[in-house]
């Protein structure tokens, strides 16, 4: 199997806060704002992307994920906002045609010329430069892709990975500043899916190649992504970390988007939240203080952070869906509050549907929270 060379990665650290603020950002969106027909589908958005990242914008179908991309790449024009590339404006205030934004785009079928071989393909967006200097750039990028062996081998003969590489080669040869990937994984079967979104981040980090990647996957997002940005209908709802938008999410969509979200109700007491799973203290919710007391709120919780255990006398719930995922089986359980929660166990559990259980909160981490009667978490970030 071919694999992505070695020699040319070296070591990347994760980027974080301190990291990009010394960093100069390489894209600046401001207020984009796009219709069609009379329907909003990018709504006052506003982003920085900073160099050396790869972000990903993540969330469902139709929510302005790929529009955004091609306002970006200048395919689309926008209603209203900038889009600024460096130094440069692209949007706002005047129009930059795509082929002079030095933006690299991989599409979704990545459209390889059928008729040229991978080294054909990969030379072909830089055909006005000098032939040593091109036979140079391709080779430099053969080898970064593990492809150095094929490249005489047409995409026909070449496996999904493999063409993907080949795509990605030919993005890169004009050493753009900014590269966007448009559902870059989707036309891959799952075994490839899972390897190729290991080597594309490789690639792009041993390349030093800024770049925004558009999934609906989650998995995907958090595995490749420095941040994400997850959207939803035409907003960026938020930015961060994979770590922190999964862990602190910062609004109702965004905590269900993300990992199966559950909510159980209680309210603040005297140190702890009352819920019909016992008393969970402050300690164990993230930023909860006594200022709060008297609030109905909503304990956010994900099925590995919940245990249920087949009973009968001291039971809280029961077993209302089961659903084996191979290694795991997920769980949904009614508790007798009326909350509903998943939980997952490991593939040899014997707890069985419309099971009585016995229902405990098994988190090792704070958890977030949510005010019954608003929309977002609390406190602000």
């Amino acid at each position: 199997m071919d694999t992505v060379s070695s020699e040319l990665l070296g070591e990347f650290p994760e980027q974080d806060a301190d990291d990009r603020s010394r960093r100069e950002s390489v894209l600046e969106l401001d207020g984009l704002r796009k219709s069609y027909d009379g329907t909003p589908v990018i709504r006052e958005l506003s982003l920085s992307v900073y160099d050396g990242e790869l972000l990903t914008l993540l969330g469902p179908s139709g929510c302005g994920k790929t529009t955004t991309l091609r306002l970006i790449a200048g395919l689309e024009r926008p209603d209203a906002g900038t889009v600024r590339i460096g130094d440069d404006a692209a949007s706002g205030g005047g129009f930059v045609p795509p082929e002079d934004r030095d933006v690299g785009v991989v599409f979704q079928e990545f459209a390889l010329f059928p008729h040229l071989t991978a080294r054909e393909n990969i030379a072909f967006g830089i055909d006005d430069r000098p032939e040593p200097d091109r036979r140079r750039r391709v080779d430099e990028l053969l080898e970064l892709v593990g492809l150095a062996d094929h490249d005489d081998k047409p995409p026909e003969e070449l496996s999904g990975g493999q063409q993907q590489r080949v795509a990605l080669a030919r993005s890169l040869a004009p050493e753009p500043s900014l590269l966007l990937l448009d559902e870059p994984f989707s036309n891959l079967d799952v075994d490839t899916r899972v390897r190729m979104r290991e080597e594309v981040r490789e690639i792009l980090k041993a390349a030093g190649v800024t770049a925004i990647s558009v999934t609906h996957d989650q998995e995907e997002a958090m595995s490749i992504s420095d941040r994400v940005a997850v959207m939803n209908d035409g907003r960026i709802e938020q930015v961060g970390t994979p770590e922190a938008v999964f862990q602190r999410p910062e609004s109702r969509f965004v905590a269900d988007f993300l990992g199966h979200a559950s909510f159980v109700s209680g309210r603040v007491a005297d140190g702890c939240v009352e819920t019909s799973l016992g008393c969970v203290p402050f300690g164990r919710v993230d930023g909860l203080t006594a200022e709060y007391r008297g609030t109905d709120v909503d304990l956010m919780v994900r099925p590995d952070d919940i245990r249920a255990e087949a009973a009968t006398n001291d039971a809280d719930g029961e077993v209302v869906h089961r659903r084996y995922l191979g290694p795991t089986v997920l769980y949904r359980v009614e508790l007798d509050s009326g909350d509903v929660i998943g939980c997952m166990h490991n593939h040899d559990d014997e707890v069985s549907l419309n099971d009585r259980v016995r229902v405990r909160l098994d988190a090792n981490h704070p958890l977030a929270w949510f005010p019954r009667d608003e929309e977002t978490f609390g406190p602000p970030r």
